[in-house]
């Protein structure tokens, strides 16, 4: 068995590097000298989605700025984190923030998008008085999936996240470079590097909305194989002849039954 640490050095998989190299080409994420700093929470996604940026950074023409920032909650030791960035040769900076006494505070009822929220503004704002102008997070495929769905019970929207989206209020602008990554292949990868997953500190996971529509989506997949490639066609080709109004339509296409 390898000593902690021994691959953190290897490049990525060559099946993630192409997802990730479609990705970052298919929505234009990084341009020939933007500054990127990736939001490093400590979990399998954004440790992936650094050590495939890190290793972009090194031999793609595109030249750009590389740096990890994270979200540290109180209790949460960054050391591992520290000493990764470190081997990937990526300047790194943690923000103590008492996230969690701030939702006991205010008795939060959505305690997960309240500290996605302010996760990503704390991290935009650094990144903008840091000279930063792009913020990559780690979502992957099925995070994208799974929040369609959550959209579509808990509020009738058939949306998700955007691959790239502006936040005007710091002018930075956010990219997912992992949007077309399954969940089951980065678990695999951070196996294989041997990459350090931090124990999480937040007394709400497991239990959350998210959880349970994962749940839901693996039953769903048993009997819709393409289920996710479905759902990612669906929010890129949704069009205004697709849209119910109250003006009547043509109909153009026989009803599925």
């Amino acid at each position: 068995m390898s000593e902690p640490g021994a691959l953190w050095g290897e490049p990525l998989c060559r099946a993630l590097r192409r997802r990730v190299g479609r990705a970052l080409g298919r929505y234009s994420m990084i341009a020939e000298g933007d500054r990127v700093v990736v939001g490093l929470s400590g979990g399998k996604d954004s440790l992936l989605l650094l050590h495939a940026l890190s290793d972009l950074r090194r031999r793609s023409p595109v030249r750009f700025d590389l740096a990890a920032c994270t979200v540290a909650l109180t209790g949460m030791d960054v050391s591992l984190l520290r000493d990764y960035c470190a081997v990937r040769d990526v300047p790194y900076t943690a923000l103590e923030h008492p996230m969690m006494e701030i939702i006991e505070s205010r008795g939060e009822r959505s305690p997960c998008s309240f500290c996605a929220n302010m996760r990503r503004g704390l991290l935009s704002s650094w990144a903008r008085d840091n000279g930063f102008n792009r913020l990559a997070l780690g979502h992957s495929l099925d995070d994208a999936v799974e929040t369609f769905f959550m959209n579509l019970f808990r509020a009738g929207r058939a949306r998700s996240f955007q691959p790239v989206a502006h936040m005007t209020r710091t002018d930075i602008t956010v990219i997912r470079p992992l949007v077309a990554s399954p969940e089951a292949a980065i678990v695999d990868e951070v196996r294989r590097l041997g990459l350090p997953v931090l124990e999480t500190v937040c007394p709400f996971a497991g239990g959350t909305e998210r959880q349970r529509v994962k749940e839901l989506l693996e039953g769903l997949r048993r009997d819709v194989a393409d289920l996710f490639g479905n759902v990612v066609n669906a929010l890129e080709n949704l069009s205004d002849v697709d849209r119910w109004t109250s003006a009547a339509g043509d109909e153009t296409t026989e009803d599925v039954r």
